[in-house]
């Protein structure tokens, strides 16, 4: 994995286009800024070529969307595909919500993803398995996550990050699984939506290589809620989210060279 990726973003200081679910929205722009990206928003479709015009990826998130943003969705897929740009989606509730069940995969016959980043209930639901799931959260089953993560890759030529307890990041055949991270982050309802920008901020400086990006923005985003929790006794959520943004200001090459904790399958 490479670390130095960190260090590369921070110098080129991407430009990060998102449409972004209101409830998360001031966390993904923080996220972003914090970790040293630029984070721009737009909920205006007729601005849509001007803003990716600007911007070196884009971020697509299903948390709260109404018709008229579906178009636009749309919209700034194909022209982010256009223009070659990365783009990274979110599909939050897909697997729980009938309604997007049906919107998000049609969607993606629309333009190409380059990085879906889900929890296991919404990849399971894109790749077409069985999980039960429960709104926003991951919910149970009983299948193989690793299987369910490399199946819905390769049926949409994606990589994919499923998150969870273990963080699973696949290509189709290439497999990372990411230890660090703390339960804090599951409760911080942003810190999905945040790890989604993230992603697109390093796929934004390594676009020939998506599966790299995806595995340091997981590395990055755990390890960081990590040292966040681990930073003073007794911590709760809302300490934690003013936390978390100050490690992912903070956090330095060095910091994943001490205290990384992944593996990697081989092919």
């Amino acid at each position: 994995m490479d670390f130095q990726l960190l260090d590369n973003l921070r110098q080129a200081n991407p430009v990060v286009l998102n449409i972004s679910n209101f409830v998360t929205v001031q966390d993904v722009a923080n996220g972003l800024s914090a970790l040293g990206a630029s984070p721009i928003m737009s909920e205006e479709i007729a601005e849509t070529e001007d803003m990716i015009q600007i911007s070196q990826a884009v971020q697509l998130n299903f948390g709260a969307f109404t018709k008229e943003q579906v178009a636009h969705i749309q919209k700034m897929g194909q022209l982010a595909n256009q223009y070659h740009l990365p783009v990274v989606i979110d599909p939050v509730a897909v697997s729980s919500v009938a309604y997007r069940h049906r919107i998000i995969p049609q969607l993606l016959q629309e333009f190409h993803a380059d990085i879906i980043r889900g929890n296991t209930g919404e990849i399971a639901a894109l790749g077409g398995f069985e999980w039960q799931a429960k709104g926003i959260d991951s919910g149970e089953g009983q299948g193989n996550r690793v299987e369910i993560a490399q199946k819905t890759a390769q049926k949409y030529h994606c990589v994919v990050i499923m998150s969870g307890a273990i963080d699973i990041i696949t290509d189709g055949k290439a497999v990372t699984k990411v230890h660090n991270g703390n339960s804090l982050l599951q409760v911080h309802v942003g810190s999905g939506d945040m790890l989604s920008s993230i992603s697109a901020a390093f796929a934004a400086i390594s676009s020939q290589n998506l599966y790299e990006a995806a595995q340091m923005a997981t590395l990055v985003m755990g390890l960081s809620g990590e040292l966040a929790a681990n930073a003073q006794p007794n911590i709760g959520p809302g300490t934690f989210t003013a936390c978390l943004l100050d490690k992912l200001a903070q956090i330095q090459v060095s910091d994943l060279t001490q205290y990384a904790k992944f593996e990697i399958e081989a092919v």
